[in-house]
């Protein structure tokens, strides 16, 4: 990955490369899902243990993307604002049809 970007507008179509493969966005897709669920849970019981279920389902949806299907080094280990922005991005981008998943 090249050390710096000048936005996330640069960065995103890189951090796409690194998503190639349908399974990996599927990974993406469910942890990223199931985290949005255990928000849903934290705000119904303002339980905190659901921010942590949170964290760890999306983290590891997309860890389990990257070390099993896409076989190579999430980039949230280098620039994880950017990373966690394009997984959103990619999300939604998923959700309307525009990113086959």
């Amino acid at each position: 990955m090249p050390t710096r970007h000048a936005s996330f507008a640069e960065f995103y179509p890189y951090y796409l490369t690194q998503h190639a493969t349908v399974l990996c966005r599927r990974a993406h897709f469910i942890g990223s899902s199931s985290a949005l669920a255990a928000l849903v849970q934290y705000v119904d019981s303002m339980n905190p243990w659901w921010i942590l279920a949170a964290l760890v389902s999306g983290y590891g949806g997309a860890w389990i993307g990257h070390f099993f299907y896409e076989k190579n080094r999430p980039a949230s280990f280098a620039r994880p604002l950017y990373s966690f922005m394009g997984d959103w991005v990619m999300y939604w981008q998923m959700l309307a049809g525009k990113l086959s998943w």
